[in-house]
């Protein structure tokens, strides 16, 4: 079974993060699978709206600590999905149940539709990891929820619940059938005129340099402190806790 699942079905492309045994974690290979289903989506004309969902339980547990790429390094396929992501010009839905951490928290910050699941929980854990945010949300967080409650989630590392978020400004909707719910939004996507669904969304995001830049200066940061004692002494309590 693949880590990561691409499917199509007429205009909707869908990726299903399928790593349920290790809680949907983040691999570099899943990372290429990601990156390559967002070019795919925005290559093809007879696409028209991204899905992305989480197999299992829980939506996402961040990056895989064991198998590791700083968002800085260009090369990295990290760096070309979250690029994907931040450049998307078609719009992109969420169905999130469970967890959401790390990267699987920073990635729904560029959804333009995000339903939630009434357990879901969306968790920022970087300070506690020694590292620091990625995927732009340091600017996107605060425009969303304002600095205080950013820092809250960013600093504090509190978790942010379902409602917290919806309420944040973080997400669409909270139900009890958030893949319904998605499958629906991307099917009323698909049937708007797609010159001027593009438009909106694009006016709707306005220009990106200002989060193309966060994002670069946050990835050279990132690295820095992956390198660096506090990232290696919590790969260390992390490595002896499932031991």
């Amino acid at each position: 079974m693949a880590d990561v699942d691409t499917l199509i079905e007429g205009p909707v492309l869908t990726l299903v993060i399928n790593r349920p045994d290790k809680k949907n974690s983040l691999t570099s290979a899943m990372y290429q699978t990601l990156s390559d289903g967002l070019q795919t989506l925005q290559e093809r004309d007879d696409l028209r709206v991204g899905v992305l969902r989480g197999s299992g339980p829980d939506f996402c547990a961040g990056n895989d600590l064991f198998d590791f790429a700083a968002p800085g390094d260009p090369e990295a396929p990290v760096t070309s999905f979250l690029r994907g992501l931040a450049e998307a010009a078609k719009p992109l839905v969420a169905a999130v149940n469970g967890r959401a951490v790390g990267v699987g928290a920073t990635m729904l910050l560029h959804c333009d539709v995000v339903h939630l699941s009434t357990d879901a929980e969306l968790r920022f854990p970087f300070v506690d990891l020694g590292l620091v945010p990625e995927a732009g949300s340091t600017l996107l967080l605060p425009q969303l929820a304002g600095r205080r409650r950013a820092a809250s989630a960013l600093l504090l590392g509190r978790p942010v619940p379902a409602a917290d978020a919806l309420w944040w400004g973080m997400a669409t909707d909270v139900n009890d059938d958030p893949d319904a719910a998605a499958s629906a939004s991307a099917a009323a996507l698909a049937a708007k005129p797609p010159q001027a669904l593009a438009a909106t969304k694009r006016l709707l995001w306005g220009d990106r340099t200002s989060l193309l830049q966060q994002m670069s200066v946050e990835g050279s940061v990132f690295a820095k402190l992956l390198a660096g004692d506090e990232f290696a002494a919590a790969t260390e309590r992390f490595r002896s806790r499932r031991s």
